[in-house]
């Protein structure tokens, strides 16, 4: 498995970072701790299910892969940014799951995560980095905006989740398949709904053929951004929309995986997207899909 930047020609001049551009709630603080005791009651949930602890979201995993991240030699400067600043390899390890903090049947249906961990990574930590360990994480979902626009909105989707943690599972079978059929309507009409989506209502396709966005703007050396990996050998672009094998497994998704991998490698493009309009581009509203087409020619 391997994975590749790749740059392009810039359209128009990436916008620099400066502190004005983030703007906090007046009770962003008290979100932040909402969000804190949501994911702890999930994890609390899910520990005494399971005896054991699990992540809050994306507990279920559905494949480990090792492989490469091989940075290009030719970025322009704006792209040329920290871990990316120069040409080199790194191994790097993807995690593949999907976003409920407990263990359910593949048969409901949500959104796909994906981890990437970069290893062996040199330069300047953040301030506040205490592990003193030498890796980059990136962490994206197979959908190209946040599905709430600020964490306050996000708090009240996620004390939903937390109130419905492990229970009911064959409501929430029932439900999915439901949401699929909505989720089909919507998509036959040109158009798509995140929140369907996170509800259950995810197609049931190979988790290998999508591509996967940090959906979430970031800092990016001197400019902002957001980072898609996007599947570019023959082997993933088959897969794309094609039907899960093995449907009613409820580990179809990670035998998927499995099957795959013992038979292909794979090869995908680390792409970032620069800021270059605040006002179609903000920073504090995750909801929004960045335009392509004001990044690149």
């Amino acid at each position: 498995m391997s994975i590749h930047s790749s740059a392009a020609s810039l359209k128009n001049n990436p916008v620099l970072f400066h502190p004005g551009v983030e703007q906090a709630a007046e009770d962003e603080a008290e979100t932040i701790q909402g969000l804190i005791a949501a994911l702890r009651q999930i994890s609390e949930t899910t520990a005494e299910d399971y005896h054991h602890g699990l992540r809050s979201v994306h507990a279920k995993s559905h494949g480990l892969v090792k492989g490469e991240l091989c940075i290009a030699d030719n970025l322009p400067e704006p792209l040329a940014q920290g871990l990316f600043s120069r040409a080199a390899t790194y191994p790097v390890v993807l995690r593949f799951s999907t976003s409920p903090g407990d263990l359910l049947s593949d048969r409901v249906s949500t959104p796909r995560g994906l981890a990437i961990k970069v290893l062996n990574v040199t330069g300047e930590l953040l301030p506040d980095r205490t592990d003193h360990l030498s890796s980059q994480d990136f962490l994206m979902v197979d959908g190209p905006a946040f599905l709430a626009p600020d964490p306050k909105s996000f708090l009240a989707s996620l004390k939903l989740l937390a109130l419905t943690t492990n229970k009911a599972e064959g409501f929430k079978q029932a439900l999915s398949a439901a949401l699929r059929g909505t989720e089909r309507a919507i998509e036959a009409m040109g158009s798509e709904s995140a929140t369907v989506k996170s509800l259950g209502g995810h197609p049931m396709h190979h988790l290998l053929g999508e591509t996967y966005f940090t959906q979430v703007p970031m800092r990016y050396g001197k400019y902002m951004a957001k980072l898609s990996l996007v599947p570019v050998s023959a082997e993933l672009l088959v897969l794309k929309q094609q039907p899960l094998e093995e449907p009613e497994n409820p580990d179809a998704i990670r035998q998927s995986v499995v099957n795959f991998f013992s038979q292909h490698s794979a090869r995908w493009e680390l792409r970032v997207q620069l800021c270059t309009n605040l006002e179609s581009m903000p920073i504090e509203d995750a909801s929004v899909v960045w335009s392509e087409d004001e990044s690149l020619i």
